[in-house]
C-alpha cells in the first residue's frame, strides 16, 4: 500500500517535562509521505525531545503519539523507519561493507549494497574501516546505514554537519529522490538554505510551542522586508536615515540595504544617485524570518 500523503508520523497535543523545564507545550505535529517536513527552531527549542517521543526513545506526559497510526515502540512500526542521529554509537573496528551486511540483516528486504553505496556516495569505502574515515565519510556510512531497511520514514538530523559541499549536494539529490518515492522526511538542521532548498513544510519551535507552520514561501512571508544591493555613492549612513529602511551597511564595495517597502527605497535610490548601477532586489529568505519569528517569539 502506497504511504505517499499519508500521515506516517503524528505528535497530537504532546506535552513533555523534564523537572521545572517544559520541553513540549501542547506541540501538533505531522510527517506525511512524500513530503520533507523540516523542524527548525533555536537551540533548547523541543526538536530533539519531539524526534525522541516519535522514535519511542521517551514517552509523553500528554497527548499522543503515533507511527504509522501505532505506538512508537511497536517493532512493526519501527521496521518501517530509518534513523541518522548526531550521535551514531558505530563500531570503529568494522568495515564499511560489514556495516551495510548487518544493518541489512536486520530486514526482510533490505536495500542493495549497490544501492546504499550509490545513495549515499560510499565508493571506495566498502573495504575501508569505519573508525578510519573522516567525520564527513562517516556522516555519509551513517545514511547509507539510515537508507538500509527500505524505510517509508527517514529522521535525519542535521545529516549534512562535517560535508563538503559535493557531498551534501549528493545527499541533497538522494533525499530529494526517496522523498520522489513516496518517504516522508523529517529533517532537522541547523543550516537554513537547506531546509530551504529541500523542504516541503517547515514547523519552527520555540520554547517548546509551535510559532509558525507552512510552506516555505509561507514562513518567509511573515516577513515582508527585502533586500537591496547596489553600488552607489550615497553612503550606508544616509540611507540608513531614510523610511522603510531597517539596515543599511556596506558589503565589499556593494551596499546592502533592508527594508521593508523596496519599492519607495529603490525610487529614492534612483532619484539621489544618478550613477546608481548592479541594482538587486531580493525577498527574505527563510533565514530572515526565522529570525524574526524566534524573536519575536522570545
Amino acid at each position: 500500500m502506497s504511504v505517499e500523503h499519508a500521515v506516517l508520523a503524528r505528535l497530537d497535543r504532546v506535552r513533555k517535562s523534564y523537572g521545572k523545564v517544559e520541553a513540549l507545550a501542547g506541540v501538533e505535529l505531522k510527517v506525511r509521505g512524500g513530503q520533507m517536513l523540516a523542524l527548525l527552531g533555536p537551540n533548547g527549542a523541543g526538536k530533539s525531545t519531539a524526534i525522541g517521543l516519535l522514535l519511542g526513545l521517551d514517552h509523553a506526559d500528554a497527548g499522543a503519539v503515533s507511527l504509522f497510526g501505532q505506538s512508537p515502540h511497536a517493532l512493526q512500526a519501527r521496521r518501517r523507519i530509518g534513523v541518522m542521529l548526531q550521535s551514531a554509537g558505530i563500531p570503529e573496528t568494522l568495515k564499511v561493507s560489514e556495516l551495510l551486511e548487518l544493518t541489512r540483516s536486520y530486514y526482510p528486504q533490505p536495500r542493495s549494497v549497490a544501492d546504499c553505496v550509490a545513495l549515499a556516495g560510499l565508493d571506495g569505502l566498502l573495504g575501508r574501516r569505519y573508525g578510519q574515515l573522516s567525520g564527513g565519510q562517516q556522516r555519509r556510512v551513517q545514511f547509507a546505514l539510515a537508507l538500509c531497511g527500505r524505510p517509508d520514514l527517514l529522521f535525519l538530523d542535521e545529516p549534512t554537519t562535517g560535508l563538503d559541499i559535493e557531498a551534501r549536494q549528493t545527499l541533497w539529490r538522494a533525499i530529494r529522490e526517496l522523498v520522489a518515492q513516496g518517504c516522508g522526511v523529517l529533517l532537522t538542521t541547523h543550516y537554513l538554505e537547506e531546509a530551504e532548498a529541500l523542504a516541503d513544510r517547515v514547523v519552527v519551535l520555540n520554547r517548546g510551542r509551535v510559532i509558525a507552520e507552512g510552506s516555505v514561501d509561507q514562513i518567509r512571508n511573515h516577513l515582508a522586508q527585502r533586500r537591496i544591493r547596489c553600488v552607489s555613492a550615497l553612503t550606508p549612513e544616509q540611507i540608513g536615515m531614510w523610511p522603510h529602511v531597517r539596515t543599511a551597511q556596506r558589503v565589499a564595495d556593494r551596499i546592502e540595504i533592508v527594508a521593508d517597502s523596496a519599492e519607495a527605497v529603490v525610487r529614492r535610490l534612483l532619484a539621489e544617485d544618478a550613477g546608481l548601477s548592479e541594482l538587486e532586489v531580493q525577498r527574505a529568505g527563510l533565514a530572515d524570518a526565522f529570525i524574526e519569528l524566534t524573536r519575536e517569539a522570545a
